[in-house]
């Protein structure tokens, strides 16, 4: 009998997952697995618990946030597995997932699992921390990981926005250069900054999806400065909206790696986490650095 490890955050989102234990076990009793079932107690739970068990299991399920997804990834490649990952997106705001189409109820993401394939997906990585779709700083990002669970569980996604709005009195923007392995450089003051793989970022901002694969071994890199006046703030949101990428306060574009050298001070967000600032670090994509399992394609 296949062997299955199952993480939930019984506390994600509004508890969605959790109200749904018994169904989601079912299912994978039903596809003929041997289920291993792990509630997470706390930030790195996940990540200890599947590190611990990977190299025992053919499949790792990890049900909750992205949060959850990241630490899930995080353990899978402490153990050194090469085990694929299912995911059951249960949380408030679940960038990742709306990247790769996956189901928002969590009877069917579970079905698609046991029916679906694995696909190597790429993984960032932000001075040795894995990442799987972001790193980011400035506007919006500390919203993710200082809204607390019982407001995201009250609010759902509109604590985001209400947190993120709350930050627009305190926003400044960060002086920060970014070097490039062709050589350019990238230097300015930013109110906004993403290393991201996914379409969705924050819930908020959403890039075109025919400039983002997940599969190419390359991030996108969006930077935006701050504005002079309320002709380039509007330049810059109409750009925003149209994902054209092409006014004066934006920069937009593909790379495998940068160095970013910024301010100690400057927090980073990793999939909706807090990453302490660095003065330099590097950030590199790991082509094809996960399994992920996607919903079968129709013939």
């Amino acid at each position: 009998m296949k062997k299955l490890l199952f993480v939930m955050n019984p506390y994600a989102g509004q508890r969605k997952g959790s109200r749904h234990l018994a169904q989601l076990l079912d299912v994978f009793n039903r596809a003929d697995y041997e289920v291993i079932a792990h509630m997470t107690a706390g930030p790195g739970d996940a990540q200890r618990a599947v590190a611990r068990y990977a190299h025992r299991v053919d499949l790792v399920v990890c049900c909750g946030g992205d949060g959850t997804f990241n630490e899930t990834l995080a353990g899978i490649r402490e153990s050194g597995a090469d085990v694929p990952i299912g995911y059951i997106p249960a949380g408030s705001t679940n960038d990742f997932a709306a990247s790769l189409k996956l189901s928002s109820d969590p009877l069917k993401a579970a079905r698609d699992i046991v029916e679906g394939t694995a696909e190597r997906l790429d993984v960032g990585s932000f001075g040795g921390r894995c990442f799987s779709y972001v790193a980011c700083f400035g506007a919006f990002t500390r919203a993710s990981y200082t809204t607390p669970q019982s407001v995201k569980n009250a609010l759902g996604h509109g604590a985001y926005i209400l947190s993120g709005i709350q930050e627009l009195s305190q926003l400044k923007p960060e002086h920060v250069r970014f070097d490039l392995p062709d050589g350019r450089v990238v230097e300015d003051d930013f109110l906004f900054g993403a290393i991201s793989n996914s379409t969705s970022v924050g819930g908020i901002l959403t890039l075109a999806p025919d400039r983002v694969d997940m599969t190419d071994g390359k991030f996108e890199l969006l930077l935006i400065r701050s504005p002079r006046d309320l002709a380039e703030l509007a330049e810059c949101i109409v750009a925003l909206q149209r994902q054209t990428y092409n006014c004066a306060m934006m920069t937009f574009l593909s790379t495998d790696r940068v160095t970013v050298t910024a301010p100690e001070t400057m927090d980073w967000t990793l999939d909706g986490e807090h990453e302490p600032g660095h003065r330099h670090v590097e950030v590199v994509n790991l082509h094809h650095g996960m399994q992920v399992i996607r919903r079968r394609k129709a013939p």
